[in-house]
């Protein structure tokens, strides 16, 4: 194996050094949009929009475009379209019919997002995992890693058969189609353990199988590795994850942003581990941490064509719905420290397509960006303009200052005494100081924004926390349908969800006055 490291090393160096010179972002960009109008022209989605002619007659087809399609949601694709490839039906906004159906992983309004992956899109996530594995060569990683197993925590490959397609977590779909080699050689928990549907026994048999494995890259969402990492260490008695993968170097992340679990994860490691994050979706894969140090860099080739929206109150309502006159910018015209709505076209047949996350390029000249928020996730009830990013960030700061082990938390905003007030739910099992923790959270909040400052002097006139046993969080998730390796605990609650939230807390601490449970 230590030869078969020094191989895999040296290939990947010799592939980066002979990679062909970069073309301008735009130029990728440029011919992205052009193959993705010339595949879906003769889709019932391209006759209804004259791609066609928009090949044939169009001297700006950049332009063209978008000013020919309309901006779609979730909720209005389905409706109009995607619903005809559940059916069986062919060419609807790809050719072919459509395989495999992802389901939302976490955090979307959408009770239960249907997102079509086709042939072209499997294709596409493959090619950015293989950049992907060329730009290791920045990191510093211990030549041995190459060899030793990958543990991915995803979803599972038992996809659910529904007569036309299946459908199933897009992990769980990826893992099914990785290339047989790779799955036989690196992949762990491996196909048996991966097959099986209930999330729990999964997780109970990787951590049975933890000491036969010699892992060397981690791969899942922050909050359900956390889990898996401190189940095999209590269970095998350990002081650090090292003591039983002592070759465990990289750990590859996304979903959410890791700023929450980062004092967390302190505990597991007593070695170096490099943390790269990516960027992955149901909708597909669009990029990852390509150096140290930097953002997520789009990957600009890949069947993917990008639109960015400045997320302000011009192009969308209080409800985070965009308005159809929004103009959108391109990768060459963005500006860094600006949030952006992503809007997407893709070779899965999302057309113009709001995914629902918020970002800001950090380097607009290599592509890099960071998320920071969701169109659907942010307080702005009086004009305090609180993103997800800041309540990662607090968080963050909470965890370290305190030297507590929070393990998720969620914030709701509502109409109070005439006036507006947040509400803050941790989940952590440590004792906690409730009165210096909600101190630290508005002290931190009011130097990281100045609007939330502003209004925590006017219209913002209380800000309460609540902590939770991490159980009631798990709870919850499984209450809702949402329980397992790629779904994520919403970090803002609105509406209808957060009253259901209120009803379960209240669920569960009478059931846990009575010994019972809240999901009984």
């Amino acid at each position: 194996m230590a030869i078969l490291s020094s191989i895999i090393a040296r290939s990947v160096k010799l592939r980066k050094l002979f990679s062909k010179k970069q073309a301008e972002p735009i130029v990728y960009q440029s011919n992205t949009l052009r193959f993705l109008i010339d595949k879906g022209q003769y889709t019932l989605f391209g006759k209804e929009y004259g791609f066609g002619k928009m090949l044939e007659h169009s001297t700006d087809l950049l332009t063209t475009f978008r000013n020919s399609i309309p901006y779609y949601n979730y909720d209005s694709i389905y409706k109009r379209w995607w619903h005809k490839c559940q059916e069986g039906i062919e060419n609807v906004c790809w050719p072919g019919t459509v395989k495999y159906f992802a389901l939302s992983s976490g955090t979307s309004e959408s009770a239960s997002k249907h997102i079509p992956v086709t042939g072209d899109m499997i294709k596409s996530i493959k090619k950015v995992g293989f950049k992907q594995f060329y730009t290791m060569t920045n990191f510093k990683i211990p030549t041995q890693t190459w060899s030793k197993g990958i543990l991915m925590l995803g979803g599972t490959t038992s996809l659910f058969d529904r007569g036309d397609y299946y459908e199933g977590d897009m992990s769980g779909i990826s893992a099914k189609n990785m290339p047989t080699w790779a799955s036989n050689l690196f992949y762990k928990p491996g196909q048996k353990i991966s097959k099986e549907p209930n999330w729990e026994d999964r997780i109970q048999l990787i951590v049975e199988n933890a000491p036969n494995w010699d892992i060397g890259t981690l791969c899942g969402v922050p909050a359900w590795a956390q889990i898996v990492l401190d189940k095999i260490m209590k269970r095998y008695n350990l002081t650090s994850i090292h003591d039983i993968w002592p070759n465990l170097s990289v750990y590859i992340h996304g979903g959410v942003s890791f700023e929450p679990y980062r004092e967390n994860f302190k505990q597991f490691f007593k070695k170096d581990v490099t943390f790269v994050e990516t960027y992955m979706a149901s909708e597909g894969s669009f990029g990852f941490m390509a150096r140290p140090g930097g953002g997520i860099k789009l990957v600009l080739n890949a069947g993917i064509f990008y639109e960015f929206v400045p997320f302000n109150d011009n192009n969308f309502d209080e409800n985070g719905d965009i308005y159809q006159s929004a103009r959108s910018y391109l990768v060459n015209e963005v500006q860094e420290g600006v949030s952006y709505a992503v809007v997407i076209s893709t070779c899965a047949g999302a057309w113009r397509y709001l995914i629902g996350d918020v970002v800001e390029f950090t380097n607009a000249a290599e592509h890099e960006i960071k998320i920071v928020g969701r169109t659907k996730q942010f307080l702005s009830l009086c004009g305090e303009h609180t993103s997800i990013d800041n309540l990662n960030k607090t968080i963050n700061i909470l965890n370290r200052k305190l030297k507590a082990n929070i393990k998720e938390f969620t914030v709701a905003g509502y109409p109070y005494e005439n006036l507006f007030a947040h509400t803050w739910y941790i989940g952590s099992d440590d004792p906690i100081d409730k009165d210096l923790a909600l101190k630290i959270i508005d002290e931190t909040l009011c130097e990281l924004n100045d609007d939330y400052a502003v209004e925590r002097t006017s219209a913002l006139k209380e800000v309460f926390l609540e902590v939770l046993p991490t159980k009631v969080f798990i709870d919850y998730l499984k209450y809702t349908g949402k329980y397992g390796a790629m779904n994520k605990f919403p970090r803002v609650l609105k509406g209808a969800r957060y009253e259901d939230w209120k009803h379960f807390i209240r669920q569960a601490q009478a059931a846990d006055k009575n010994g019972g449970s809240a999901l009984n």
